[in-house]
């Protein structure tokens, strides 16, 4: 727990010193939202039917646009290679890398839903299955996202093939999350796909730090 919370301290304060970069994600996600509508039909009629597809591919690809420095600024400077020989155990401090993770890019995302969905004009009857969506879905991409940087942190250029590999996995969060949403602006029952997004978070916050380390070992091996 020691090596948990140091870890997770340590990722927190090089976020708020590099706080600029650490904002990237958001500012993205920021411009998806609001220039997808603007080239599309900006009727309210036509925002309320886009509007969580728009919200959930903006803040799918702002978490993807933030995944490498995960671990890439740990390679670079050796510090990945000193936690691989530690004592401590290697998904322990994954975990708490990828909690980090969250808290510097899903977190502001949560944060920023109720301004965004009244500028998308989403009923306000949909904002509470909105912000569970996220709180539900936005920790999966930064879990599944970090088995993929695992895997290509040795390769110079990773970035390509990184979202060639997380991108398949995203689909499910993607397509369950905007389903609630819409179901929730149409007055449908939303339980059956936040179970299944409460599934999925159960699921790879449990794998991921597992697969996370072996792809960690295999890399820089």
């Amino acid at each position: 727990m020691n090596a948990f919370a140091a870890i997770m301290r340590r990722d927190l304060i090089l976020a708020v010193r590099y706080r600029a970069e650490a904002a990237y994600p958001l500012l993205f996600f920021i411009i998806v939202v609001v220039l997808v509508p603007l080239g599309l039909n900006p009727a309210r009629e036509t925002l309320e039917i886009i509007a969580p597809g728009v919200f959930w591919i903006g803040a799918l690809l702002a978490t993807l646009l933030s995944l490498e420095r995960m671990f890439r600024s740990d390679f670079e400077d050796g510090s990945l290679e000193l936690m691989l020989i530690s004592p401590h155990p290697l998904p322990i401090i994954v975990l708490a890398k990828m909690l980090a993770h969250w808290l510097v890019t899903g977190l502001p995302l949560l944060v920023a839903a109720p301004l965004i969905a009244l500028l998308l004009g989403l009923p306000a009857s949909s904002l509470a299955v909105l912000l569970a969506t996220l709180a539900l879905g936005t920790p999966t991409l930064s879990a599944v996202g970090a088995i993929g940087v695992a895997l290509t942190v040795g390769l110079r250029r990773g970035g390509m093939l990184l979202s060639l590999l997380v991108l398949p996995l995203y689909i499910p969060v993607l397509v369950f999350a905007a389903s609630a949403v819409s179901a929730a602006a149409g007055g449908l029952p939303v339980l059956g796909q936040l179970y299944l997004l409460g599934a999925l978070a159960a699921l790879s916050f449990t794998l991921a730090p597992l697969a996370a380390a072996a792809a960690l070992r295999i890399s820089l091996s």
